[in-house]
């Protein structure tokens, strides 16, 4: 399969909605377009995140990735959280995961930040397997939490 990724934009949030949508509805949430459309364009507007897109050669949608910035205070260093990762089901184990993964990392980099985090379910092995062979390593030194507020 032949695609591209690329920096999205205002002008793709139509093709982002339903891979969001879907993105959301994969870790349980129900279906919501007309809030994913919201989330998005705000995030876009307000320049509070990163957003890479891979499409093909029709410019159909096929997975996005979505990067936000963050400071380490320790390390005094910008890093980013890979907050979001999916791929279309009809794209999968075409490569274009491990692609946005990589274009992560080049964004990244490209804005300085000394590194790349991201949190996954224990139960999504084929998510944890795709990012240790692309040297991803798994913290086995801090437990992360987290407040509902």
């Amino acid at each position: 399969m032949s695609f591209e990724i690329r920096r999205a934009t205002f002008h793709d949030i139509d093709a982002l909605v339903p891979l969001f949508d879907g993105y959301r509805r994969f870790y349980g949430k129900p279906s919501d377009e007309a809030g994913a459309r919201e989330f998005l364009t705000a995030r876009l507007r307000l320049n509070e995140s990163m957003i890479l897109l891979a499409h093909d050669a029709h410019r159909a949608a096929l997975g996005f990735t979505q990067l936000y910035p963050l400071f380490s205070s320790v390390r005094m260093v910008r890093t980013w959280l890979l907050n979001d990762l999916f791929v279309a089901a009809a794209a999968r184990r075409q490569g274009v995961a491990k692609a946005l993964l990589e274009a992560a990392a080049t964004q990244a980099r490209n804005q300085g930040a000394a590194s790349l985090s991201l949190s996954t379910a224990h139960d999504n092995l084929a998510a944890q397997a795709l990012y240790e062979s692309l040297g991803w390593q798994r913290d086995t030194q801090f437990r992360e939490y987290s407040l509902t507020l």
